[in-house]
């Protein structure tokens, strides 16, 4: 399947994506593999799944390459947008379905806290944009970071400084200064995506720091009135830190 096929599909689909960040998904997937040694084939995880937008591109993303099994968690109850409850796991199946995907896909109808209790598979890429509230960010990365391998993704949504919530930007601006474990830092739109390693390297940090610097700064500029060739001249930095 085709991009713009993946595209055209995942548009008729409600959610917060942009098609440049469901690309990034697809690509994540797309590029999993398992890995020689594991015992257990490696997976990929996916908190926060709404309507199926993010899970078609990850889904289609993992058939075309190492077909790893994608695991949706999501209570289907309300959302982040969304605080009146509404019922959404009919929807989101019939939309997987509809996608062709259904057979790599596991739901799990629970909140994030709530199936980390017994989730012990090695997990490749994990996919956050589940409650942007700062305290449900950290608890999800507390509860699942240390089941991420090492040479694994975490890619958190809307952690952009624009963004409504500031529960993401902050727990990933927390998680970049504090943890020895991570480097690549990358940006694509509202999306940040780090590697997991057993150990990062000083130079690793210090990058991953200067990384983050650059975003805030160009973030920061972007809403001034400053000249168009100022502003290129910052989206070209800012743009060899993303994919």
């Amino acid at each position: 399947m085709r991009i713009e096929e993946i595209r055209k599909l995942a548009n008729t689909i409600e959610g917060w994506l942009t098609d440049k960040e469901g690309e990034l998904l697809f690509n994540l997937a797309k590029n999993c593999t398992s890995e020689n040694g594991v015992v257990e084939k490696s997976v990929i995880v996916e908190i926060g799944s709404w309507k199926g937008k993010s899970t078609i591109w990850l889904g289609i993303g993992s058939k075309l390459g190492g077909k790893l099994k994608i695991y949706s968690i999501d209570p289907h109850k309300g959302h982040k947008h969304r605080p009146e409850t509404i019922e959404t796991f009919e929807e989101f199946k019939r939309n997987i379905r509809k996608a062709d995907i259904d057979d790599i896909i596991t739901p799990i109808v629970k909140t994030s806290e709530e199936a980390a209790k017994g989730f012990d598979k090695p997990i490749k890429l994990i996919f956050i944009d589940g409650n942007h509230e700062y305290d449900y960010v950290k608890l999800d990365v507390d509860l699942w970071f240390p089941k991420v391998m090492d040479g694994g993704i975490i890619a958190f949504h809307d952690t952009a400084s624009g963004n409504r919530w500031k529960g993401p930007k902050k727990v990933v601006k927390e998680l970049i200064f504090t943890s020895k474990k991570l480097r690549n830092v990358k940006f694509v739109n509202s999306i940040t995506i780090v590697e997991k390693v057993k150990r990062a390297s000083v130079k690793d940090r210090l990058m991953n720091r200067y990384t983050l610097f650059l975003k805030d700064v160009y973030e920061f500029t972007n809403k001034l009135s400053l000249p168009q060739p100022m502003k290129t001249i910052g989206k070209r930095l800012i743009k060899q830190y993303t994919q």
